[in-house]
């Protein structure tokens, strides 16, 4: 039998909860980091994970509610006691303290809301105020203020009183008597200062700041942006009311980054936290369906487009060898176009006044990708298809048919290119996420447009 020493903590609580033993998994959970036991909430049944809270107890399980998928949450809050849920929430930072209460349900607010001392409930209460998708729903307001009137020695005596509030002390805020953002100041420069120097002459100018309505995603983009610790949130009079720290921005990106990636495959409804193994099979029919469907319908009208064709394709059935190259090709070249445009929205590169700068280039890019794939087509029906015993209708020649399909294929790139790049734009504009219109919507509609485009550029150039 291997020595306890060498099995991984997570082990060993699994260990411990199917022998049902207290005393182990209290041990081997304080060894664990609060996402790994998060992490493994996830896969334990109703009664291991009322054997597993109550085992390692409130202050134990405060990280590790902060951790859990939303989903789960008021679930997980309801093994604990009303005097251990009082402690636990006192707990919680802030910012997680608000998530939470964003998630569950009105009856377990209410309930909630009972266990909280005055000061938590108020600063709850002022938060929520804020939508959770804003930079004033994420923020924490822990955090390290000073005034500007102040020596270093008196800065530091209070930064000591409220350290344990503080959720980091890397950056501190400077404020006026009114609370007003007025500089930044770094905890080294107090530590290496003399303790008669006034605040007022060593704080740096708080140049990066967000306000409490902004979107999340673009405090985010600011933090990354300018490599910030702390980004300071601060109300339209220019109050500062918490800051929002690297880690929470790097859960908004991957959030954010998820939903995206979600969209373009045709997934939606909400994102789901949990884990794909954890998320049922009715969850996942119930996300996919809805595009799937609507896809399904829309993809009818490529089969009406080959309908109305019908008899260009009886006079050159040969067309048919290169329909499906033509359509993916536009379809490839949109997808590529959209998934650009849509990172530089994400990042902010792209402004109102750029949409003909855009246009322009994508038009450029288009032809270019579409001549070079319209040669190489050309060429290949032109030296090649012949010698694979292949014959045109009697009408036209194999040059004729190089001219037609490469001059299609050209013209559909460049459509499908322009196209990738305009419709996130418009979605944007009116409001709507820019990955909703990306593949495999577009995908779709190119299908649609490049067979249009094909057989209207045959008929004309074979003369059918």
């Amino acid at each position: 039998m291997p020595d306890n020493e060498d099995i991984e903590p997570i082990e060993l609580i699994k260990r411990a909860i199917d022998a049902e033993d207290p005393s182990a998994l209290l041990a081997a959970a304080h060894d664990t980091h609060y996402a790994d036991l998060a992490e493994l909430y996830q896969d334990l049944n109703d009664a291991e994970r009322d054997f597993f809270f109550k085992t390692i107890g409130p202050e134990l399980a405060t990280d590790v509610v902060a951790e859990l998928p939303y989903t789960l949450i008021e679930d997980a809050l309801g093994h604990f006691k009303p005097a251990q849920l009082r402690f636990l929430l006192s707990n919680l930072s802030d910012d997680d303290r608000v998530d939470i209460f964003q998630v569950v349900s009105e009856e377990a607010q209410v309930r909630f809301f009972s266990l909280l001392g005055p000061r938590d409930k108020e600063l709850t209460k002022n938060l929520l105020k804020y939508e959770e998708d804003t930079a004033g729903g994420r923020m924490t307001t822990h955090v390290g203020r000073i005034t500007a009137d102040m020596t270093v020695k008196q800065a530091i005596t209070v930064l000591r009183r409220d350290r344990e509030d503080a959720e980091t002390l890397a950056r501190i805020f400077v404020v006026d008597v009114q609370g007003r953002l007025e500089g930044k100041i770094r905890l080294r420069d107090l530590a290496f200062e003399t303790w008669d120097t006034s605040i007022r002459d060593i704080m740096e100018d708080a140049d990066e700041f967000i306000l409490a309505t902004a979107d999340q995603e673009e405090a985010a983009r600011t933090l990354s942006k300018y490599d910030l610790v702390v980004l300071p949130v601060v109300d339209e009079f220019h109050h500062l009311l918490g800051v929002i720290t690297y880690d929470d921005a790097l859960e908004i990106l991957q959030e954010e980054s998820t939903e995206d990636i979600e969209k373009l495959a045709g997934i939606g409804g909400e994102q789901n936290e949990l884990s794909y193994l954890n998320t049922s099979a009715v969850s996942h029919f119930r996300r996919r369906v809805n595009w799937l469907v609507g896809l399904a319908f829309l993809s009818i009208a490529s089969g009406y487009v080959m309908f109305r064709f019908s008899e260009t394709l009886e006079k050159a059935f040969v067309l048919s060898l290169f329909l499906p190259m033509v359509v993916a090709a536009g379809g490839n070249s949109g997808g590529q176009s959209a998934t650009m445009v849509i990172r530089a929205l994400a990042l902010g590169e792209i402004d109102k006044g750029t949409l003909f700068r855009i246009a322009w280039k994508e038009i450029r890019i288009g032809l270019f990708l579409g001549l070079t794939l319209g040669i190489c087509m050309a060429a290949f029906i032109t030296f090649i298809l012949p010698y694979l015993h292949l014959t045109a209708a009697p009408d036209f020649s194999f040059f004729k048919l190089s001219l037609a399909v490469s001059s299609a294929l050209t013209l559909q790139v460049l459509s499908a290119t322009l196209l990738g790049a305009m419709l996130p734009i418009g979605a944007r504009a009116c409001k709507l996420d820019p990955a909703v219109v990306s593949s495999p919507s577009l995908a779709s509609t190119v299908d649609v447009s490049g067979m249009v485009i094909y057989f209207t550029t045959a008929t004309f150039i074979l003369n059918l």
